[in-house]
């Protein structure tokens, strides 16, 4: 598991270049089928890919400007210029810099390239119709308005009404075709690296956040589908927080959507099923019920659970688009309710190992309790690394580790978890590329209790090395796991 911005590279952030082709050659020579990443829409304030502008459009900031260059986009003047506009730190995301010199990049591009690539980008457009324009009119709206969000646009504008969007679109052509222009490359890029990885023997899998952004294309254009109490997501207290967990996200009118047969999530799944080939659904469970939040609480302590689709979602999506790839992330408060769904569907969920150790023994997350319909993880993208974890664990959990085990061994822990994960009944393995390289708590992605300094860890040039890459490949050949010719 690695996001697309954790890739190395010279760009101060991963792109979708050789770098990324690169971890598709690396992840072949270790025997590996599937390559999961995280959310690749773009992001907004916080930097989160599940807090993003769209979620139909491709992340401006994964666009790689050697790609560019070689495929004619740029000059090799641009091109130089563009390397220099990205400094940092090569292990960490600085947002702000690509915040300010993305757009100038992407500017050089369009002025090379826009205007010989009118019927590209027309069919492209058309490709999208369902969604391109709004966005690009959204994105330039925000930049008309120094980027606050559309509730403090003016209200013709954040109302939608058709006089005063007709204007906008009249005063921001230009803006408005170059937001165009940077989706078609991102989506040109994307596709050519799924079709590397696809010929390699590598799946991706995909990742969907279940709700929308606040401030968001969709948002701005679907008023109609969300919550009419105006009440927003998150999860009650948890293993990441004593008072819950505050997302801010508006929660849905489910009735709505369900009088238009989940149109918008037909649509939505749709396209993001023509980007990867296997799809994680986050927060699986809050299709069963989903905590509601009053929009002016200060924490998630007042929440309150209220029914979700069910299964007639599930159904009705099965009904118009056959079987689908889908993965269930059901983790959280899980209810029998939950399970029931879970099980209806018939849907892959999720075990991580790091919720497996509770002294009592009772925990799903054990491997002897596993089915094989599931996808087994070390942690995922919320949880500390595999070494982190280990260190701030109590002495009680650390004992009924041990003895699971039968023996720790904190340098080689995370080689012991995967291990562990590899010999169970999991029909699909996945690892943090944190954990495959045993690092520390200085590497974690996210701390969900935490809405500053996230989404930020790189790799490394040269990092994943042939020590750690064969140590990988030979345990998926012993466990049988390599699903490559």
């Amino acid at each position: 598991m690695l996001g697309i911005s954790s890739l190395p590279g010279p760009f101060g952030i991963g792109t979708l270049g050789q770098d990324a082709r690169n971890f598709v050659d690396k992840l072949k020579q270790c025997l590996q089928s599937y390559w999961q990443i995280l959310p690749v829409s773009p992001t907004g304030f916080g930097d989160s890919p599940y807090q993003t502008f769209s979620t139909f459009a491709g992340n401006p900031f994964f666009i790689d400007y050697e790609d560019l260059y070689c495929d004619g986009f740029l000059t090799k003047n641009a091109l130089e210029k563009c390397t220099g506009w990205f400094g940092g730190e090569a292990h960490a995301v600085d947002y702000y810099l690509q915040y300010v010199g993305k757009p100038k990049a992407l500017h050089l591009a369009w002025r090379h390239s826009a205007g010989r690539l009118e019927d590209e980008i027309k069919a492209f457009s058309q490709r999208h119709a369902e969604w391109i324009f709004d966005y690009a009119l959204f994105m330039a709206l925000k930049n008309e308005y120094q980027m606050k969000p559309f509730s403090e646009w003016p209200s013709d504008l954040a109302k939608r009404q058709p006089e005063a969007l007709k204007a906008a679109a009249k005063h921001l052509e230009e803006t408005i075709d170059y937001h165009v222009f940077v989706q078609y490359l991102f989506f040109r890029q994307w596709d050519a690296l799924r079709s590397y990885a696809n010929e390699r023997g590598v799946s991706i899998i995909g990742d969907m956040p279940i709700y929308m952004a606040p401030d968001s294309a969709d948002a701005w254009t679907g008023r109609e589908l969300l919550d009419k109490k105006g009440r927003v997501a998150g999860c009650p207290p948890d293993y990441f927080s004593q008072t819950g967990q505050l997302w801010g996200n508006p929660v849905y009118d489910w009735n709505e959507h369900a009088r238009t047969s989940y149109d918008w999530w037909r649509r939505r799944i749709v396209h993001q099923l023509s980007l990867c080939d296997f799809l994680r659904i986050d927060h699986f469970r809050a299709f069963e019920a989903f905590y509601a939040i009053p929009a002016d609480a200060k924490n998630a302590i007042s929440g309150e659970w209220i029914p979700g689709p069910g299964m007639d979602f599930f159904s009705r999506l099965k009904k118009e688009l056959g079987e689908l790839p889908l993965i269930a992330e059901d983790l959280g408060y899980l209810t029998p309710e939950v399970f029931q769904l879970l099980s209806a569907t018939g849907y892959p969920g999720l075990k991580v190992l790091q919720f497996a150790f509770s002294p009592d023994g009772t925990s799903i997350y054990l491997p002897h309790c596993y089915d094989h319909n599931c996808v087994v993880y070390t942690g995922t993208h919320d949880n500390d690394t595999t070494i982190g974890w280990y260190r701030g664990l109590g002495a009680d959990e650390r004992a009924f580790l041990d003895d699971y085990l039968d023996g720790v061994c904190e340098e080689r822990l995370h080689w012991q978890l995967i291990r562990l994960a590899m010999s169970s009944v999991a029909d699909v393995c996945i690892f943090p590329m944190q954990d495959v390289l045993g690092l520390p708590s200085s590497a974690r992605m996210n701390r969900p209790q935490s809405a500053q300094g996230n989404w930020q860890w790189r790799l490394l040039p040269g990092q994943f090395d042939d020590a750690a890459l064969q140590k990988l490949a030979g345990l998926t050949k012993l466990f049988g796991r390599s699903g490559q010719a």
